[in-house]
């Protein structure tokens, strides 16, 4: 078994790893003083536009894209270590490098399913980091953990879609420069295929109808990086058919497609995020004394941090299986390891972030350490993408199936 990466991407994190100590990690204080300057807290500091400059001139752009027409060719295994070292700052690394949630599983629908209009018209600007998107499916009024619950209706009159309903903690809707929604609903509420009535449409932003109404907060914060999780009602907005990503029906299909790679991804960065507060540990293990004696010395911090190590490698040696296997079997066959690593890695790295907070004590939950918003994060990962829950039902149901 040979688990050296390969040359391009040694290559590939060396250069990220130097982008990160001399670029990302002295911009994360600036960050904070320009966005408490600026007249909207949805604008955009402008040393996360540097950012994006700098590292699109160094070529760390669009790392996650596996098409290399449109990307930079990665398999998940190469892309993997990537955004594990994005995930150390995952407010402003992802964002700077173009490989930030929702656009990244936006991109990836467009560029596997758009037709040649959709993609010149809304993949290439996303691609050129000069817009952002947002992807619209979880609804507040039915259990969104089950897809083919969702109620919005897209329905067909001549030559448009007339789409109608509410959508909330719609990531990136609250950034102005949020253009475009990918939208999905029910163009045939009662087929017979219950994975069969939902389709997808792209929806401008600027669409008469389109309302983006509050922002939604997660443990208190508003993920202003991110361009916030918003709540959006859909008024009868009127979009031409041509709109319509791929086929009618074809939207449970899809959302899948997308969530495929998006679970895997979530789980690299969680690995960073669980690497930065292990390094924030150990740094306050050893500058701080209690009780007589340095933290570095208390038994219980030694169990804390050496739980945290193990942890972590356990983690990134199924988080890399599960890679090799996308690329080497595709998404189905790695079916049961996406569900794993999903299932596995935000409980694993709340448990890591939340030790770390434990041990900075009351500076854990405060603003002057990154690792109450790290917690907020990882926690919300526990739902989003598939609740635990639904991801344990499904990998039992087959793990069962071999023995009936």
């Amino acid at each position: 078994m040979d688990f050296a990466f390969d040359a391009r991407t040694e290559e590939l994190r060396a250069r990220l790893l130097a982008f990160m100590d001399e670029y990302v990690h002295p911009a994360e204080q600036t960050a904070h003083e320009q966005r408490a300057r600026l007249a909207s807290p949805w604008d955009t500091p402008q040393v996360v536009e540097d950012l994006k400059t700098e590292a699109r001139r160094q070529g760390l752009w669009n790392l996650f894209l596996p098409d290399a027409e449109y990307g930079a060719g990665l398999t998940n295994l190469q892309y993997a270590p990537l955004a594990e070292i994005t995930g150390r700052s995952p407010q402003l690394a992802p964002t700077a490098t173009n490989c930030a949630a929702p656009d990244t599983g936006n991109m990836e629908v467009l560029a596997q399913f758009a037709d040649e209009a959709q993609k010149k018209q809304w993949l290439e600007p996303l691609l050129a980091g000069e817009i952002r998107s947002a992807f619209a499916m979880t609804e507040p009024e039915v259990a969104s953990s089950d897809a083919t619950n969702i109620t919005t209706r897209i329905e067909r009159e001549g030559d448009e879609y007339v789409i109608t309903g509410r959508k909330w903690y719609i990531s990136g809707a609250m950034n102005p420069d949020c253009k475009i929604f990918i939208v999905m609903g029910k163009t045939d509420p009662d087929g017979a295929d219950i994975r069969r009535q939902q389709s997808m449409i792209l929806v401008p932003r600027d669409t008469p109808g389109v309302s983006v109404d509050r922002a939604m907060q997660v443990f208190g914060y508003e993920d202003h990086y991110h361009g916030g999780h918003a709540e959006v009602t859909f008024d009868h907005a009127r979009v031409p058919v041509a709109n319509l990503i791929g086929e009618e029906g074809g939207g449970f299909a899809i959302a899948q497609a997308r969530l495929g790679p998006g679970r895997i991804h979530h789980c690299m960065r969680l690995i960073g995020m669980a690497e930065r507060a292990i390094e924030l540990m150990c740094r306050r293990a050893v500058s701080r004394d209690a009780f007589g004696k340095s933290l570095a010395q208390q038994g219980v911090v030694h169990n804390w941090i050496a739980d945290a190590r193990v942890t972590v490698e356990q983690l990134r040696l199924l988080v890399l299986k599960t890679a090799w296997l996308m690329d080497t079997v595709g998404n189905r066959g790695a079916h049961t390891e996406i569900q794993a690593i999903k299932i596995a890695t935000p409980r694993a790295v709340v448990d890591i972030i939340d030790r770390a907070i434990q041990l900075h004590g009351a500076g854990g939950v405060s603003q002057d350490f990154p690792l109450a918003e790290l917690y907020a994060g990882a926690r919300t990962l526990m739902i989003a993408d598939g609740p635990d829950e639904v991801h344990q039902r499904s990998l039992a149901r087959r793990e069962i199936k071999r023995y009936l």
